[in-house]
């Protein structure tokens, strides 16, 4: 006999999903800098995913929607703090309709597999939605913007080890199983409450769930299991390094009106470094705009930039706002050493839109006349960065620029950790976060920085204009964290490694894996909804055992 199939949650009300998926919004959010809770984020999952089971596809999109809206409005709301409400709204709203298209596409291969024996293959959509969704929205448009992700909430989380091994989209996997888990525990332990207040015997599953079940739920914990029982490895030779936070006179948009001021800030760090402490280090890392006066065509500027070098007796490191290629300007790395000679070169990559350059303009300017405060557009760099340091009696090693909210995207990193010709090398993070005032952003982006140190198995200097500024181990770990909106100079030993990690082998292929899962999910429903369609008609129908003979079928 077969088992009648159980339609999808019917009569489902909108309030029963809107509301509890507005909520899980807010306690992923929760998982973010500054509130870092980060078991709040599988908990938003689950809550997303009990909501969600079941229900229609437009209306598991409406769900999505109201998810993103309670997520991106908290964690995204430094993108206003200087500019209005109109760019976070919009921003928040443009993220929030990716969750929502990930819900839709979940309900839609869901739905043919709730009706089948084959419905707990319906919770493994969950999980690659998650990370189709992330792929999605850090690509488009424009480049896309791929901040938030589930894998970001998750520095301080026993599941951070598993970055090693999947990189970032494989961390969001691992939180979207671990959520799901939850969901499932839940239902289960609410089914059982219920039957037993009911006084309803324990039915027992069909042979295909009774062994779908368990091999689900071992996949579902293996990364959990592989991240809790790996120690990331955080030996390699140490090198002296100096990070120099300069600051700047005010927080907002305008903090560069006194560039000078800001350029002095860091030479004079760089000089009260120098002359309490007799050992000069390998290097020294400024941050981003540490030098918005290009240095080649201000003589001061470049001046005063070698009188640190020469006074550190080593290279400096500093980002600097160059003329040109014209019409545009150039958010660049460059590497001043000791001696003299033309300084090595990396231009940013990834410039931000909206923020460093303006797409469709004069379209925009129909919306906010702020986007002329970008007078000119950053143009694109075409290549990786690397720089070689030499040290005394050594084998020199490299370091590798990453600016500003380039570190939140995972091909460029992976692009500049394995540039062939490199050895032993760390990454250096620059960035300014004066635009963002006392607000979360900066230290969000510590946390990506930190995701970044154990995916790919190098130390971070990770330094700020302004805060938060600090060294991250290979293992994620941190040393000599700074503070908002104060000067600060700080010595390190971070250590220099040649490894290649699973995930930078692996590349991007835990998204391609994600998504020929998930359209073979969608296959094996429509087949397993077919065939049950099939059977039933078979065993209700009069010729129903000729027929299922016939087809091959066992009923």
């Amino acid at each position: 006999m077969t088992t009648p199939s159980r339609p999808p949650r019917p009569g489902l009300r909108s309030g029963a999903v809107l509301l509890p998926a507005l909520v899980s919004g807010l306690l992923t959010a929760l998982a973010f800098p500054t509130q870092d809770i980060w078991w709040t984020a599988p908990l938003g999952v689950a809550l997303l995913s009990a909501a969600t089971f079941g229900a229609r596809p437009r209306l598991a999109a409406l769900g999505g929607l109201a998810h993103g809206l309670g997520f991106f409005l908290p964690t995204l709301s430094w993108t206003g703090i200087y500019v209005g409400a109109l760019p976070w709204v919009a921003l928040a709203v443009l993220e929030s309709l990716y969750v929502a298209a990930m819900c839709l596409v979940v309900a839609w291969l869901q739905r043919p597999l709730l009706a089948t024996r084959l419905r707990p293959l319906a919770y493994a959509a969950v999980p690659l939605g998650w990370v189709l969704q992330e792929a999605a929205r850090g690509a488009t448009p424009f480049g896309g913007f791929p901040w938030v992700r589930l894998a970001f909430s998750q520095a301080d989380s026993p599941l951070a080890p598993f970055a090693r091994f999947g990189g970032a989209p494989g961390l969001t996997f691992a939180v979207a199983c671990l959520g799901v888990l939850v969901h499932v525990a839940f239902r289960a332990a609410a089914r059982g409450a219920v039957g037993r207040l009911r006084r309803v015997p324990a039915t027992t599953l069909p042979a295909a769930p009774r062994v779908l079940a368990p091999v689900l739920v071992v996949l579902a914990l293996a990364p959990l299991v592989l991240a809790v029982t790996t120690t990331p490895p955080t030996g390699g030779r140490k090198v002296s390094v100096l990070f120099v936070q300069g600051n700047v006179p005010k927080a907002g948009l305008d903090f560069n009106a006194e560039r000078r001021k800001v350029l002095d800030n860091h030479v004079q760090g760089t000089l009260a470094a120098a002359a309490r402490n007799g050992a000069p280090p390998t290097l020294v890392v400024w941050p981003e705009n540490s030098s918005d006066i290009d240095p080649f065509d201000n003589l001061d500027a470049a001046a005063d930039i070698r009188l640190a070098v020469e006074t550190i007796k080593a290279p400096i490191l500093l980002g600097a706002v160059l003329d040109g290629p014209a019409p545009f300007v150039s958010n660049a790395s460059l590497l001043y050493t000791p001696g003299g000679g033309e300084p090595g070169r990396y231009v940013k990559q990834h410039p931000v839109p909206f923020a460093e350059y303006i797409p469709f303009r004069s379209f925009f300017r129909n919306f906010s006349d702020k986007v002329d405060l970008v007078a000119r557009d950053f143009t694109r760099g075409d290549r990786p960065g690397g720089f070689e340091v030499p040290v005394a009696g050594q084998d020199p090693y490299w370091v590798i620029p990453t600016i500003c909210f380039e570190v939140a995207y995972d091909g460029l990193m992976r692009d500049s950790t394995l540039q062939p010709g490199l050895g032993a090398s760390i990454l250096a993070v620059q960035t300014n976060n004066a635009t963002f005032g006392y607000t979360a952003e900066s230290e969000q982006q510590f946390a990506i920085s930190r995701i970044r140190a154990i995916e790919h198995g190098r130390s971070v200097v990770h330094v700020s204009t302004v805060g938060v500024s600090g060294f991250i181990n290979p293992d994620g770990t941190y040393v000599d964290k700074t503070s908002l909106f104060t000067p600060a100079a700080r010595y390190g030993s971070p250590v220099v490694r040649t490894e290649v990690t699973v995930a930078d082998r692996l590349g991007n292929l835990p998204e391609y894996v994600a998504g020929l899962a998930a359209v073979l999910l969608l296959a094996v429903g429509q087949w397993s909804r077919r065939r049950t369609a099939r059977v039933e008609a078979a065993a209700t129908g009069p010729t129903g055992p000729a027929k299922t003979r016939r087809e091959g079928v066992v009923v």
